[in-house]
């Protein structure tokens, strides 16, 4: 534009913050035709996508974030974990999961997430195996509240909540909602996860809720975690060989990580890098893996879930505990 230099939030601001609440997120690419589309609205004449340039886009975001800050909104970005693209979303900046999806959600949908959310980041998320996903056949299992239902953070159920749960078709449509909706992310082999927006807006409270702060050094348990190189959350990615070493690298930042370093070492505890212990999805695919091995060999009997497939992990490597530090 010819007057890039004008940060006074105005119509054309509007206009381009409507963009984000129509949708959950954007990148830079996908943001151009709708400047493009704003400027030449303004100047009365076509304006070329190419002709949109960063420094455009940056002024828009700080001017629209001035602007939306005393409404606790704020447009952030981040690297999705996998490609590497810059992502841009409008974030909240103070609620909570909770809070920010009881907006839109009854009470026994948004205490059917947070059990799914529980599975996520506990349940399938331990020292041994941190997939930090769940499957659609786990999700939906978890549709009905249990007898002895898990209260809330503050210590009482969620506010409405009749404790009957959802019917599985309402679990089923649920998932899908939140998948439009810019939370939740499926993979191709059905397995849920939590999206570069939903992982910058909950950073906070996923932390707060799921990391034992407060407990002693030896037994605290750190769920969310790090990449070591670019201080991002991790949720997919490669892991130190060492159970109880901090490491985390996304696949990308391992790549670039380790071309700068002399043979690959883990560069928290110096143990060899091996590059096939995971993070995320492919964490579950091992957990599988091993249980079948012990299954063929009469041991055991094949896992139907994560939290049997720990089990039956942790059976078989019992015995080389003691060599993995």
């Amino acid at each position: 534009m010819d007057d890039t230099g004008d940060t006074e939030y105005n119509n054309t601001h509007r206009a381009f913050l409507q963009a984000f609440l129509a949708r959950s997120t954007l990148t830079y690419e996908q943001a151009k035709p709708i400047l493009a589309a704003i400027f030449g609205a303004q100047e009365k004449r076509d304006y070329l996508v190419e002709d949109v340039t960063e420094s455009d886009f940056i002024k828009y975001v700080t001017t629209i974030n001035n602007a939306v800050s005393p409404y606790d909104l704020e447009i952030r970005s981040t690297f999705h974990q996998i490609t590497r693209q810059r992502i841009y979303a409008l974030v909240n900046s103070t609620s909570d999961a909770i809070t920010q999806l009881a907006t839109t959600h009854s009470a026994d949908e948004i205490s059917f997430l947070k059990r799914v959310l529980d599975a996520i980041f506990e349940t399938n998320n331990t020292r041994r195996h941190e997939v930090m996903a769940i499957s659609s056949m786990q999700a939906v299992k978890l549709a009905k509240a249990p007898s002895d239902r898990r209260t809330s953070q503050n210590g009482a159920e969620t506010q409405g909540s009749s404790g009957q749960g959802l019917t599985l078709v309402q679990a089923e449509k649920m998932l899908k909602t939140v998948v439009e909706e810019g939370w939740f992310e499926k993979s191709r082999k059905g397995f849920y996860s939590l999206t570069p927006r939903a992982l910058m807006e909950l950073r906070g409270w996923l932390m707060e809720t799921y990391n034992d702060e407060d407990e002693d050094e030896e037994d605290r348990m750190i769920r969310i975690k790090q990449c070591y190189a670019c201080k991002e959350i991790i949720t997919t990615g490669q892991r130190c060989p060492i159970r109880d070493c901090p490491c985390r690298l996304h696949d990308i930042c391992t790549q670039r990580f380790f071309t700068t370093q002399k043979g690959k070492r883990c560069p928290v505890c110096k143990t060899e890098w091996t590059g096939r212990d995971f993070v995320g999805e492919r964490a579950a695919v091992d957990m599988k893996e091993k249980a079948k091995r012990r299954s063929s060999n009469g041991t055991s009997r094949p896992a139907q879930s994560f939290v049997e497939a720990e089990s039956d992990a942790a059976a078989g490597e019992a015995e080389v505990d003691d060599d993995d530090g």
